[in-house]
């Protein structure tokens, strides 16, 4: 059964408690995961309980390394890495976006080889172990990759699935049309199937699609701002942003391009930067031009019970002050 979600607001519980809010971030990186994963850190607002990579960036053997080399700029050694997996739920050639975020993810970060391996190879027993360790409806799911981790989680662990608060999800789009097909994001893309499972599954759902971080553009006067917040960190953003912005500025023009799984922990952090609806969301696994499109029923033209919030604008001069306001505070 669906569970319509009442969408979050700046008084929801959870903004406004004295404790942080626990999140376990699964993760492709990617630049723009890298960037996402720094925001986390530099919230007190939230607690990484950990954090779990898939394939889908680049190869899992990459986003994994990224996923400990980010932890090290932060400086971050309490926080474990655990491996999930490498391919999607259906055998299929695979399919990265190495074409953007360059071989090994995080070009133009220029960051160090990773200082530890990762802390197990079980993501799945990782996720099942926290959310039976902790009280039901208190850990948030943050996705900024494919699905597969949380699919599998949900066929092999349903016990411990039902006990997530809620997942956020970078992925999808309905008005921006696709940037990996014409009708395709990325990241639903990669593993539709899974995303199907997912999305069917009940648990309380916030989709943050192209439609919203096509808005939030890293302009040069925002790749500036970080590079003269005067720490690592802000310096580390500028030029991995300013390495994966250049296949989106020749795809789609424009002032800069957009910056989208950082979107995520904003929605977390200022929930009223964004505006969005309760919608039915379906996925399409099997359209010979539509594979991997989100058929998002905005305008509730059908009888569909809601399954997502679906984030539709944003207030990007107020995401970017947010995010450079936060990476400042790291070293």
């Amino acid at each position: 059964m669906i569970r319509i979600r009442i969408a979050l607001t700046a008084e929801s519980p959870g903004m406004t408690d004295t404790a942080p809010r626990t999140i376990v971030i699964d993760t492709d990186p990617g630049q723009d995961d890298a960037v996402a994963i720094l925001l986390a850190l530099a919230s007190p607002e939230l607690d990484v309980a950990g954090i779990t990579t898939v394939a889908g960036n680049v190869p899992l053997p990459h986003t994994t390394a990224n996923a400990i080399r980010i932890l090290d700029l932060a400086e971050r050694a309490d926080i474990a890495v655990h491996v999930g997996a490498d391919r999607p739920l259906v055998a299929r050639a695979p399919v990265t976006g190495a074409h953007v975020h360059g071989p090994t993810g995080l070009d133009g970060s220029d960051l160090p080889a990773p200082s530890r391996a990762p802390a197990s190879t079980d993501a799945l027993g990782f996720l099942a172990r926290t959310l039976r360790e902790r009280d039901p409806g208190s850990v948030t799911l943050v996705v900024l990759g494919p699905m597969t981790n949380s699919a599998n989680l949900f066929t092999r662990a349903p016990d411990a699935f039902s006990r997530i608060r809620d997942i956020v999800w970078m992925g999808g789009a309905c008005f921006e049309g696709g940037n990996i097909t014409p009708s395709a994001e990325f990241n639903v893309y990669v593993d539709p199937e899974a995303a199907d499972i997912v999305l069917r599954a009940g648990i309380p759902l916030t989709m943050v699609p192209l439609d919203v971080t096509h808005q939030c553009l890293t302009t040069p006067a925002r790749l500036r701002r970080f590079a003269e917040l005067g720490n690592r960190a802000g310096q580390v953003v500028a030029g991995m942003l300013g390495f994966s912005e250049r296949f989106d500025l020749a795809k789609y023009g424009g002032s800069g391009a957009p910056l989208h799984d950082p979107c995520t922990i904003a929605w977390l952090l200022r929930p009223d930067l964004f505006t969005g609806r309760e919608c039915h969301v379906g996925i399409e696994c099997a359209g010979t031009f539509t594979r991997g499109a989100t058929c998002v029923d905005y305008w509730h033209v059908t009888d569909r019970p809601p399954n997502v919030f679906y984030l539709r604008n944003a207030d990007t001069d107020g995401f970017y002050d947010l995010l450079a306001e936060r990476i400042a505070r790291l070293p």
